[in-house]
């Protein structure tokens, strides 16, 4: 399966729709993820909307490697008819598998609701209908809430690091999944 067949289409879980990733998002995003607090685990701070709106540019330009997919979402609550994080799929292959690696952080206001895991379970059932064959996400050791996040994925911490992080996966079996976080980017929750 070659990557770049795999286009970011609408997903709908039970609360959410996941929105394809937008450079108009910026500026409402911009509000969604301005507590400094996001960064504990990643570091930085917030972006500003003209930062941000740079930044969808990039991604929604796609990677400058043809081997390699970026796919970015925004995560919209149905019932309250507004954006409240994002998620995200890089997607490339790995011997005769397609392995995306995902990412995702919900706004201060909406965590604790499950947004993120539910979210997260909807990108990785979505991957699996494309032929993903693996998942992975990389989350810091002690943050508790995105390795929920994780294992509610299916994934299980591995003994691989990288960037201070533990990578987690979900290899081909009786699940399947996949992914590799947009430049820099870390699983949030």
């Amino acid at each position: 399966m070659h990557t770049e067949a795999i286009v970011a289409g609408p997903i709908r879980t039970e609360r959410l729709d996941l929105l394809p990733l937008r450079v108009a998002h910026a500026e409402e995003m911009a509000a969604v993820l301005s507590d400094p607090a996001l960064h504990t685990f990643i570091g930085g701070t917030p972006d500003t909307a003209e930062a941000l709106r740079s930044r969808y540019e990039r991604m929604t330009a796609g990677s400058p490697d043809p081997a390699v997919t970026w796919l970015n979402w925004v995560i919209r609550l149905r019932d309250e008819g507004r954006s409240t994080g994002s998620v995200q799929a890089t997607i490339g292959p790995a011997g005769h598998d397609v392995v995306a690696e995902i990412a995702w952080v919900v706004g201060t206001p909406w965590q604790g609701r499950r947004i993120a895991t539910e979210s997260a379970r909807g990108l990785v059932a979505w991957l699996g209908r494309q032929g993903v064959t693996s998942v992975i996400a990389h989350v810091h050791p002690e943050h508790h809430a995105s390795a929920a996040v994780a294992a509610a994925c299916g994934l299980t911490p591995s003994a691989v690091w990288q960037d201070g992080e533990v990578r987690w996966v979900r290899t081909p079996g009786p699940r399947t999944g996949g992914a590799r976080a947009n430049s820099g980017s870390r699983s949030w929750s």
